[in-house]
């Protein structure tokens, strides 16, 4: 399998990832008939939040990829979902 086959099946992997994250961003946090702990209230939101941020950090990927596969240039206004301390680090 050659380098652009791999990619191109990576970028696969990468929807069916992001199809995953999705559902369980969807899913309740929380069972309304059901008294929960703040801390595991807290512990769900922050889950659905990593879900969605990587979700959208795996969609730009693949757009990425996707470009280059295609040679296409790249739209450098796309941003990732990284911190202030990150984006500046480079």
């Amino acid at each position: 399998m050659n380098v652009k086959e791999t990619k191109k099946n990576i970028i696969q992997a990468g929807q069916q990832a992001v199809e995953e994250l999705i559902k369980v961003a969807k899913e309740p946090i929380v069972d309304s008939e059901e008294d929960v702990a703040a801390d595991r209230l807290k512990n769900a939101a922050a889950t659905k939040k990593l879900a969605i941020f990587d979700a959208f950090e795996i969609l730009s990927r693949i757009e990425e990829e996707k470009a280059l596969l295609e040679n296409k240039p790249l739209d450098n206004k796309i941003e990732s979902f990284k911190g202030f301390a990150e984006r500046r680090s480079k």
